[in-house]
């Protein structure tokens, strides 16, 4: 997710679909399911089929090409911008907000959360992944441990 920073290094919130605690962008991306099309994909814009599963190996690493959105923002001069990459949702530092026709309470992804046991079961998403940029390159790598 891309972030911003005031002076004092507290996190800046934007008022999104329906969050209002949310970053500047966020995205996600299953490792198991990095596989690229390529014939829709272009160098900024990776294309997921989704057609197959892809599990991680321990200790094996990983390409992993991920879509930051196009905004448009005027991050005031001191003010910091950060990626930050996570292994579980986004989740504002702040009170959570609540819509009486939502489910679950709002902190940062709307009401959108990734936790179904039966989609994320312990004993495949309870793990350690690591990851890292190569040296000089833009891509990201992705190491499953335990």
């Amino acid at each position: 997710m891309l972030r911003v920073f005031d002076t004092a290094g507290k996190e800046v919130v934007f008022q999104g679909a329906l969050d209002p605690h949310t970053p500047v962008g966020q995205g996600w991306l299953r490792a198991s399911h990095r596989k690229l099309d390529a014939k829709l994909s272009t160098p900024y814009r990776p294309f997921h089929t989704h057609d197959e599963v892809e599990a991680l190996t321990p200790g094996v690493p990983v390409d992993l090409d991920g879509e930051i959105w196009p905004t448009c923002l005027v991050v005031p001069k001191g003010y910091r911008i950060g990626l930050s990459i996570r292994g579980k949702d986004y989740e504002y530092d702040g009170p959570a907000a609540h819509l009486s026709n939502m489910k679950y309470p709002m902190r940062g992804c709307g009401p959108f959360v990734h936790d179904d046991p039966d989609d994320r079961p312990p004993e495949v998403f309870g793990g350690t992944t690591h990851a890292a940029r190569r040296a000089g390159q833009g891509a990201l790598s992705a190491v499953a441990g335990d």
